[in-house]
């Protein structure tokens, strides 16, 4: 008989109490790992304050389900993506993967883990394949993964020492040579890597990476129904309701969505199209970002209509009053799962020219794309599509599906097979791949 192949999915977060596109990303797979046959997935995220703990160990039960835990982690430390307390890793972290045995333990971050438990879990399970997908570019950046330069925010093609210091005047060159190496040599220790886009996998690449290491398989999305178009009504109805969902914050590029709307034609934009916005969290951004968004919305006036935050799982219900979803980030993004769930209902994209948002959104095909960070070329989108009668039709109808969950874990067991084949004829000296001290685990 054969043995049912054990994965173990690790999260920075459970998305039933940090609702991110990773953290959604890794869930998924963990289910979709589980409808296949022969496989188990057990799924383990990282729990921190101010959730309580459990008593005096780390590990805790959701009460949701027997194949689904918290380990709570506190002591984190952002710059060297370090986790000092290496005893409940070794005491309790380690102690439940033993007992699991999984043959694959498959990272979806190390965000608050830190690099010290992937080294652990290496030390524990040689014969064990592991696997790290990156979501962003924490490991290469230190403006919490974007890519994009502090203070200006423009985008960052190239890590360095000497332009991190640029970036962190405080932080000298030598100690982000050290970030760097740690990083890397740590980051090694994994038998492969796996990115939702070809833009950040081919970014690692050049960071230094070994690119036959790289796998490009996109996350699967868990969405059922498939949300009709909105019903038009009136003399001359129009696809004329624009859709943002998403964080409001300055990387999102919502302040370059709001300027643009107030700069489209009044005879254009008429009295009857939207701006719709989904999301929160404003007054948590910086006070220069919050002033200058309230510049923005005044000017736009009833252009603009703000519904608050929003559960994943209302989407499709959301869907029902939406024609285009827009995402105008101006950082590179990966894979978004907005984009993903656009297409999914179908509904074309407008979004920023760059990264994995251009990778995943087919200019003509699966939406339109525009100049990053110009409220000009954007305003000129929206003119388009408000002229144009018949684009809507035609990029609903060529837009692509995007990948499910059930499709997402397929192509993942395949590479774990491979894997595992190689693990058994090569065995890996940790020490040696690290070239640096840490706690040995017990």
């Amino acid at each position: 008989m054969t043995e049912q192949l054990r994965a173990l999915v690790i999260s920075h977060a459970h998305p039933s109490i940090s609702l991110g596109g990773g953290e959604i990303a890794s869930y998924n797979l963990h289910k979709g790992l589980n409808a296949l046959p022969g496989v188990q997935s057990v799924y383990l995220a990282r729990a921190s304050h101010p959730i309580p703990r459990h008593g005096t160990t780390a590990l805790m039960s959701l009460r949701r389900s027997s194949d689904e835990i918290l380990f709570h982690a506190d002591e984190y430390d952002h710059f060297y993506l370090s986790n000092s307390n290496t005893d409940e890793i070794r005491r309790d972290l380690l102690r439940f993967v033993r007992d699991f045995n999984p043959h694959v333990v498959h990272f979806h971050h190390v965000l608050g883990l830190g690099l010290e438990t992937l080294y652990a879990i290496r030390e524990a399970l040689p014969d064990a394949a592991i696997l790290l997908t990156f979501h962003e570019y924490l490991s290469i950046c230190n403006n919490d993964g974007q890519m994009v330069k502090a203070g200006s925010s423009k985008l960052c093609t190239e890590a360095s020492p000497i332009d991190c210091h640029a970036c962190f005047p405080d932080v000298p060159p030598a100690r982000f040579l050290k970030r760097e190496r740690l990083v890397r040599g740590m980051l090694e220790l994994a038998d492969a890597f796996v990115s939702p886009s070809v833009f950040l996998a081919r970014t690692y690449a050049e960071w230094g990476l070994d690119p036959d290491k790289l796998h490009v398989i996109e996350n699967g999305i868990s969405v059922e129904t498939v949300t009709p178009p909105r019903e038009l009504t009136g003399p001359n109805p129009r696809r004329n309701r624009f859709a943002y969902f998403g964080q409001m914050t300055p990387y999102k590029g919502v302040d370059v969505l709001v300027d643009a709307v107030s700069r489209v034609p009044d005879e254009v934009w008429g009295t009857d199209s939207r701006l719709m916005i989904f999301g929160g969290n404003l007054e948590k951004q910086p006070r220069e970002f919050q002033d200058h968004m309230e510049k923005l919305i005044k000017e736009a006036g009833s252009r603009v209509r703000f519904y608050g935050a929003y559960q994943n799982s209302e989407m499709p219900r959301l869907m029902e009053s939406v024609d285009w979803v827009v995402v105008p980030s101006i950082w590179w993004e990966n894979s978004p799962l907005v984009i993903q769930e656009a297409l999914h209902h179908r509904r074309p994209v407008i979004c920023s020219n760059i990264g994995g948002m251009a990778e995943k959104v087919r200019d003509g095909l699966d939406g339109l794309h525009f100049r990053v960070r110009s409220a000009e070329d954007l305003a000129d989108r929206f003119t388009e599509v408000l002229s144009d009668p018949l684009i809507w039709n035609r990029l609903h109808h060529s837009a692509r599906q995007p990948t499910n969950c059930i499709e997402s874990a397929e192509e993942h067991v395949a590479l774990y097979g491979e894997l595992l084949k190689s693990r058994r004829q090569t065995p890996v000296d940790i020490a040696a791949a690290t070239d640096v001290v840490l706690p040995r685990a017990s």
